[in-house]
């Protein structure tokens, strides 16, 4: 068995902090702000964690299979519980949750299938799937903040257009990663 590794520490970090993040946010259906701004901080913590740790194994050349495949099941859990907690907070469209965590679904499926026929770079990470990714996280950190009251700022407004820009671009993305499944397929 290989050693744990910085880069999975960080990974696992995530996972762990999962519990954490949502319990700052299941104060009776109406956490205090000091709560959402802690939940935003450790969301932010997880966001920054998924960066660092990929760069780390790369850089100190410390990846492994079994960090590929935790790396995004690590993110994918942490979306899909701050998403549930926002609808269940009246913060965001069901639709959108389901629209996000749907994709994420369909395209880790489809990843493990190309995989299976060794085709799995043909679907690696693209641009647009990048650009998704950043507009998703903006948009849940400020559906989390939710509110500044001492500037009277609302989030809100901003955080959902946010989110339904990050759904146009999870719709974009998926059928960008079918096409290109799809033509790598074809190709065999």
């Amino acid at each position: 068995m290989k050693p744990l590794t910085i880069p999975l520490m960080l990974t696992w970090l995530r996972v762990i902090l999962i519990p954490v993040f949502a319990s700052l946010l299941l104060f009776e259906n109406h956490p205090p702000a000091w709560a959402n701004w802690l939940a935003a901080g450790v969301f932010i913590l997880a966001a920054v964690t998924d960066w660092l740790d990929g760069f780390l194994a790369r850089r100190w050349q410390q990846t492994s299979d079994f960090g590929a495949f935790l790396d995004p099941v690590a993110d994918k859990l942490m979306v899909a519980a701050a998403l549930i907690l926002l609808v269940s907070l009246s913060r965001t469209y069901a639709v959108a949750a389901m629209i996000i965590i749907s994709r994420e679904i369909a395209i880790s499926a489809l990843r493990e299938w190309m995989a299976q026929s060794g085709r799995r770079k043909s679907v690696a990470v693209a641009y647009i799937g990048k650009v998704k990714t950043t507009v998703q996280m903006i948009a849940i950190v400020f559906l989390l903040i939710w509110e500044i009251p001492q500037l009277g700022l609302s989030l809100k407004f901003i955080g959902n257009a946010l989110m339904w820009i990050a759904c146009i671009l999870t719709l974009w993305s998926m059928f960008h990663y079918l096409n290109m499944a799809l033509k790598s397929k074809a190709e065999e």
